[in-house]
Order: structure tokens, then C-alpha cells, then sequence
């Protein structure tokens, strides 16, 4: 550490009034009071080793965290803050000022000291954090001074967070990487010259030019462009791991400290041309990598883009005053311009409309919408004007829950990635050995050859391709499968989507639409069909399964109360409407185990304890596209089954027409995760596919859980995948992208071992240089991400082939 440097941000100390923090118990120099207060915040929290880990100083404190009461107001934070359960609370922060691991370390363990956090998920090259936190006992200024005592500023995760952390990445990287390119381009013709004109003899003093030359063309690319290798090397030692870096920056030091010896002693091997070179392609294949990863990232942040800043709100006079977007409250009615964005999630008041919902669904066509119908925040109005009741603000908007789902996948480590990493650590560990003998060996042989010998077999076997193999590949599929509609939640159902044998569908809004329709009324002890649907309405509003849902939209507003509500996984609902006790539900539930029961078995039945009050017969529509998905899962070897909680007679009919043998009717909960736990016991690997509510008990027992999402329950799916569009061909097209996925992934790992195993021996004898070897390095890990990219490029089948792929248009 310099002396006459700030101990905490690294800045120079000023010349008079010296400020000291207390440290581990040692005084250090510090610049400023906030650095004062930021070093000494961090001690009293038990994380001074921050400053032994660290690899960078850290960012200088703010002069004041005064913004952060600013969140203190309901009104404002909602828009960032999501409600998980009835007392927890998500948001996502952009961090400023992330530099290395050690800044990671630090975050998530100050906020993790804070009293009711619950998690902390720092994701480093993004600069973003994801905090859980108890409402009862934090709340989110505490969370952001707490960010601001620690030395980094956090703001909350909406539209004027955005890109921040990116671009200065993208900036920096390009900068680094013209820096090496112009390096590696002018050592490579002060090279050329000493090459030539070593057969001319040419004379000394020329010949020291050049190599004069060389030193000074490479290095900026050894000091500049390739720091970020000696710093990853440095972090990795610190943590006491071996990563990629360490024989990259072994390497790169090692070729441009000898060959600045040489030039000093005037001998004849120099190297400045080929550390150039070396770091050059190394920067292009980080460089390409970045960009993939950019690109996962790109539709999170077209989504928070989607929401328009300001709305257009009708005043009770019916004249129209523009407000800021996040002042909107839950009633208010908007107006909304052909071809302007939706701000809220609410009910369509006009008569109809066309709006697109591209980015939100993956379908391709405008969506018609009637009065009645359900507008979606960040939806683009392309046929209006229209107006609508908000019905959902800030968090709660299904917009809001997409993009929780898939920054929630780019901040989980998958269990492939853990693996490739620790096979990637082993094989550095390796690779130092065996330039370690390569350098023993050759200084017994012929030490004039040990040091480039060394050098080629640290370069050439470096497993940088080894360690992109399954980053690269998954990175690549999660944004295949977003833009497609398939949200992962959970990285490791890629790998477990692709190996699973059987689907088990749940029936009623999931194969089915959700929507389902009056067929006929059999009237009991109700006076009047109206006074039947106005009982079972009544129930129904306390329950969100579609059979429940269109019982309750038969009365509309009009039904009546109920008091003591309770719902009966499976069965049905029952509580008191006037006083007088009903159930509502399957048939055995609401009559028992009675010759009536049996006889109104495919029906919703309502009863009292004196009998059967009526029975409502539904009838319900299959997917448009769900034969089609049927046949291409079956197409590849996929078993499917249907497990029902309704009738038999409605779920043979439902079965009959996708073809599918196996079914099971009248299945509760329980059974349900029998049958799961029956088939896993026999060798399965299970997908579970429901409507990530009703069915989220089932859901958590299989290998892969898949909710089809629909309206703001989609962040609260127990599931591992969301299907955000309402076609069933986007499972069948999760399933070829997962498969091609691991298809690419194994290819990548068996090109890069098959390619570190086939150059190591070359490089140990002796037959590679050290230029040639950087260029091989380089291009093995190029191979890998381009052959990553290939994932989802093959062309999209329609519905007459697999069914997957978006809709055709007319």
C-alpha cells in the first residue's frame, strides 16, 4: 500500500490536518471523513479482511446518503420494491463502484448483518445486487445508507439505472482491446525488421532501435491492456484458488520481463511481438464473451425500458392532465395514444383496441382486446386510442414480475458452471506442474530452449476454453429462451429439461384455456338459476382456480359476501353467505360420498347441509396449439401423461383429442405427488407442468417444475421455468433449446480437452513458439463462443412442424 495514499479509496493524502481510522486495531491514513467513517464502519462489522482480499481500492464515499430517505415513501418505492409474501420484500440495486471479488465478499456480508436481510446476491459484472429482506424489521433506506457507509452507492433497479455498469464495461474493454490490437500491430513490424535483417547484418545500433521499440510498443498492452489478467490472478491467489488468470499472467509476465532482459543485455531472443499478439487475442475472445453476456442481459433491460416515464390520467371532468408514470394509483383511469405504451397493468374501458405484447409474450401478432379485457403494462398500443382502469402499479405489474424472474436467473451460479469451474481450477493446478517439469527437463537437455518451452506449454494448454464451455453455452440459451417467451428461473432446469423422460400436464388451464364456459345450470333447492350463480359466486371470489374464476364472473359485482372462507386443496371451497352454509366444489366434496354425488360427478356442484342447491355443468377449449405441442414432445421420445383434479368423463375427452393414453381423474394434491414420487421412484426424470398457483404443492415435487404464467401471479410461480406466453409450443421449444444446449455445451468441452490434450506435447518438446501458442489459445477459446452462438440459430419451425417457434400471422 503506498504511505502516502488514502488506506480505504487510494486517493493522495491531503498536505495538511491528517486524518487516521482505526483498523484491526492499527491507525491508518485516510483522505477524507467519509473514508474515515467508511474504514471504521467496515472494521465494526467484523470485515476488515475486505482489505486483505481486495484487489483494487475501494470507491470514495459519497459526501451524503440523504436520497436514500427519499425511498423511505410508499409511494415511490413500490415501483422498485416487489412483496414476495405477506411480510417479504425484493428489490434489485445497481451497485457503483463493484470492482473486484473482494467488494462482493464485503457487500454481502454488511448487508447481511442488517437485522431481518434475508439474502444477498451480488452479481459482479453486472453490477446488481438482489436484497430479501423482512418488512417487519428493515426496510430499504436502511438497506441503501447501510450501501452508503460501506463506500458504494445503490439505486434501486429502474429505468434510470440502466446500462450504467455495461457501457463503462464495453467502453473499457474496447479501449484495452484497440490499445493491444495497435501494440501487437507495431511490436509485429519492429519484429518483422529484426527477423529480415538478421541475414543482412544489419548493424547493432539499428538493431537496438528495434528492440527499443519493441519495449515501448508493448508496453501499454502488458500495463494497460492486460491488467485485468494480472488482477484476476491476483484475486484468485487471494482467495486461494487457482483461475484462469494465473497462467495467463504468469505467462505475460514471464515472456515480457525475459525479453526486457534481453534487451537490456543486447541478447538475441526478444518476445515483445508475440506477448503482444498473445494478449490481443486473449482481449478478443474476452471480448466476445462480454458481449454474449451483454446480450443475455439485453432483454431485462428492454423490458424495464418498456414502461413509459410519464401517463396520460383523465381528471373526473373528463379533461387530461400528464403525470410521471410512478404517481399512477390503483383506479385511476388513463388514457392512452395510438401507438403510445401502456403504463399500468389495468381493465380496457373502451370498446376495443389492438396493442403488441411482442416483447412480453413472444408472440409476433397484435393482440385484439375487447372492453373488459386485461392491458398489460409495457404493451405498445398499435390500434387505439384507449383507456383504461389501473388495476396494478410499479412492482406488482406482470412487467415487474418478468424482469424479477430474469435477473433472479443471471445472478444464480448453475450447478453445470460450479462443476466446469472446479474441472477448470484442477486443470490450472495441472498445467503449472507440467511447465514446472517442462522447465526441469529442458534446463537437463538444453537450457537455451527450457524458457520458450516453458512458455508454450503455459500458453498452449491454458483450459481458458475449458472454463468458457458451459458459461458460454447456458448464458446463450437463457437468452434464446427469453426472447422465445420461456423465463428460467433456475439455470439448472436447462440441464434437467433436457434429460427428462416423462411430462405430467396438469388439465384446467394448462392444457386447457383458462377461460371456461356456462354450459348449463341443474337447479336443486334454489329458488331461481339467478340466486344459484349469486351463492357460487359468492364462494368462488375466494379462490383463483378458473373454474372459480368463471363461477365469479357470472354474477359479476353483484354477488354477496361471504364470511368464514375456506378452500380445500383439490376439492373445493365452503363458508356461510347469509347465514347459511354452503360448499361449493367436486361433487363427493360438497355432498359426500352419496348416491347424488355420483351422479353429478362431471359437474361443479353447490350444496347445503340439507342437499344439492345446484350443479353447474362447464365446459371448456383446448390451447389452439396444444395437439401440436403433444405430438412434437411425443417426437422426441417424451412420455406424457395428464393427472387431473376434474372429472373423468372431461379428462378421457381432453386426453382423447391430444392422444395421450395415460390419465388419472379426481386427483388431489397428494395423489398427484404420489404419481411424481411413483415415477421417479422408477428411473424418471420428471417436468411438472400446472398453472404455478393451483398447482405449486405439485409443482415442488418434480425434476423440473414449468408454470404457465399469466397475470401478476407470474413472480410468484413455484416453478423452475414460466412460460410468460399462452401457447403450450413454447415448452416443446424450452425442450429443443435445452437439448441443443447440451449438445453444444458437451462439444465445447470435449473440443477444449481434446485440444489442450493434443498441443500439450507439442508445446513440452518444443515444436511450438510462444506466438504460435497464444494464437492457438485464442482461437480454441473463439471456438467456443461462436460455436455457443450457434444456439437457437437454426430456423424456427411453425406450427406444422414441431409447434414451437412463434405463431405464423395471417
Amino acid at each position: 500500500m503506498n504511505p502516502n495514499a488514502c488506506w480505504h479509496c487510494g486517493e493522495a493524502l491531503p498536505a495538511t490536518g491528517m486524518l487516521e481510522a482505526v483498523v484491526g486495531g492499527s491507525a491508518r491514513p485516510v483522505c477524507c471523513q467519509g473514508c474515515r467513517a467508511a474504514a471504521e464502519w467496515i472494521d465494526r462489522l467484523g470485515l476488515a479482511d475486505y482489505y486483505r482480499l481486495r484487489s483494487e481500492p475501494a470507491p470514495r464515499p459519497a459526501a451524503e446518503t440523504g436520497d436514500a430517505a427519499a425511498w423511505a415513501r410508499e409511494d415511490v418505492a413500490r415501483h422498485v420494491v416487489r412483496e414476495l409474501g405477506e411480510d417479504e420484500r425484493e428489490t434489485i440495486l445497481l451497485v457503483d463502484g463493484i470492482r473486484c471479488s473482494a467488494c462482493v465478499w464485503l457487500i454481502e456480508r454488511s448487508l447481511g448483518s442488517l437485522p431481518g436481510v434475508a439474502s444477498v446476491q451480488v452479481n459482479a459484472s453486472a453490477q446488481r445486487a438482489r436484497v430479501t429482506w423482512d418488512a417487519n424489521r428493515c426496510a430499504l433506506p436502511a438497506i441503501l445508507e447501510t450501501l452508503a457507509h460501506t463506500g458504494y452507492r445503490g439505486l434501486p433497479l429502474d429505468v434510470a439505472a440502466l446500462d450504467d455498469s455495461r457501457r463503462r464495461e464495453s467502453r473499457q474493454a474496447l479501449k484495452r482491446l484497440v490499445v493491444a490490437g495497435f501494440g501487437a500491430m507495431q511490436a509485429m513490424m519492429y519484429a518483422s525488421a529484426l527477423y529480415l535483417g538478421a541475414f543482412d547484418d544489419i548493424g547493432t545500433s539499428t538493431r537496438d532501435l528495434f528492440r527499443w521499440l519493441g519495449v515501448l510498443a508493448a508496453a501499454p498492452v502488458v500495463f494497460y491492456s492486460a491488467a485485468p489478467f494480472f488482477s484476476g490472478a491476483l484475486r484468485s491467489l487471494r482467495a486461494r484458488r487457482l483461475g484462469m488468470d494465473v497462467p495467463v499472467a504468469i505467462a505475460i509476465a514471464l515472456i515480457y520481463v525475459a525479453s526486457l532482459v534481453e534487451a537490456l543485455r543486447g541478447g538475441e531472443e526478444v518476445y515483445f511481438d508475440s506477448v503482444s499478439m498473445f494478449v490481443f487475442f486473449l482481449l478478443v475472445g474476452r471480448y466476445l464473451e462480454m458481449r454474449a453476456r451483454h446480450r443475455a442481459g439485453d432483454l431485462s433491460d428492454a423490458l424495464a425500458r418498456l414502461t413509459p416515464m410519464f401517463a396520460d390520467r383523465v381528471r373526473a371532468d373528463g379533461s387530461i392532465e400528464r403525470v410521471a408514470a410512478a404517481t399512477l394509483a390503483v383506479g385511476d383511469l388513463v388514457h392512452v395514444a395510438d401507438g403510445g405504451a401502456v403504463p399500468a397493468d389495468g381493465v380496457l374501458e373502451s370498446a376495443n383496441c389492438r396493442v403488441d405484447e411482442s416483447l412480453l409474450s413472444g408472440e409476433s401478432a397484435a393482440v385484439a382486446k375487447q372492453a373488459g379485457d386485461t392491458l398489460v403494462a409495457g404493451s405498445l398500443l398499435v390500434q387505439g386510442p384507449a383507456r383504461l382502469r389501473v388495476q396494478q402499479i410499479g412492482a406488482d405489474t406482470v412487467l415487474a414480475g418478468i424482469l424479477a424472474l430474469v435477473t433472479r436467473a443471471q445472478t444464480e451460479r448453475p450447478r453445470l458452471a460450479q462443476a466446469g469451474e472446479k474441472a477448470a481450477s484442477g486443470f490450472v493446478a495441472r498445467v503449472l506442474a507440467l511447465a514446472t517439469l517442462t522447465a526441469i527437463g529442458w534446463s537437463i537437455v538444453d537450457p537455451s530452449r527450457a524458457f520458450t518451452a516453458t512458455l508454450a506449454v503455459l500458453v498452449v494448454s491454458c483450459p481458458c476454453a475449458l472454463a468458457l464451455a458451459v458459461p458460454a453455452a447456458l448464458t446463450r440459451a437463457l437468452a434464446v429462451l427469453a426472447q422465445r417467451g420461456v423465463l428460467v428461473v433456475r439455470p439448472d432446469a436447462v440441464e434437467a429439461l433436457a434429460g427428462a423422460t416423462h411430462i405430467v400436464f396438469d388439465k384446467t388451464g394448462t392444457l386447457t384455456l383458462p377461460e371456461l364456459a356456462l354450459d348449463r345450470i341443474e337447479l336443486g333447492r334454489a329458488a331461481s338459476r339467478d340466486e344459484a350463480v349469486a351463492l357460487a359466486a359468492a364462494l368462488a371470489h375466494g379462490s383463483r382456480h378458473p373454474v372459480s374464476r368463471a363461477l365469479a364472473d357470472l354474477a359479476g359485482e353483484a354477488a354477496p359476501a361471504a364470511d368464514e372462507l375456506r378452500e380445500t386443496a383439490g376439492s373445493g371451497l365452503e363458508g356461510r353467505v347469509h347465514g347459511r352454509r354452503l360448499r361449493l366444489g367436486r361433487a363427493d366434496f360438497a355432498l359426500g360420498d352419496t348416491t347424488d354425488a355420483r351422479a353429478f360427478d362431471d359437474a361443479v356442484v353447490l350444496a347445503d347441509d340439507e342437499g344439492l342447491v345446484a350443479a353447474f355443468h362447464l365446459g371448456e377449449r383446448l390451447r389452439p396449439d396444444a395437439r401440436a405441442a403433444a405430438d412434437a414432445l411425443r417426437a422426441e421420445g417424451l412420455a406424457l401423461e395428464i393427472v387431473s383434479g376434474d372429472a373423468a368423463a372431461r379428462v378421457a375427452t381432453v386426453a382423447s383429442r391430444l392422444g395421450i393414453d395415460e390419465w388419472r381423474a379426481r386427483q388431489r394434491p397428494p395423489d398427484k405427488l404420489a404419481r411424481l414420487a411413483e415415477l421417479r421412484a422408477g428411473g424418471a426424470r420428471v417436468v411438472a407442468v400446472g398453472d404455478g398457483i393451483n398447482d405449486a404443492p405439485v409443482l415442488a415435487g418434480a425434476d423440473v417444475a414449468i408454470a404457465m404464467g399469466a397475470g401478476a401471479e407470474l413472480a410468484q410461480a413455484s416453478s423452475d421455468i414460466v412460460l410468460r406466453s399462452e401457447r403450450l409450443g413454447a415448452l416443446a421449444d424450452a425442450r429443443a433449446v435445452a437439448c441443443e444446449t447440451l449438445r453444444i455445451l458437451r462439444q465445447n468441452q470435449r473440443w477444449a480437452l481434446c485440444y489442450n490434450l493434443s498441443v500439450v506435447p507439442f508445446g513440452a518438446l518444443g515444436f511450438v513458439p510462444p506466438w504460435l501458442a497464444a494464437i492457438g489459445m485464442s482461437v480454441s477459446s473463439l471456438v467456443v463462443v461462436l460455436n455457443a452462438l450457434r444456439i437457437g440459430r437454426r430456423a424456427e419451425r411453425g406450427p406444422q412442424g414441431s409447434g414451437f417457434g412463434r405463431e405464423a400471422t395471417a
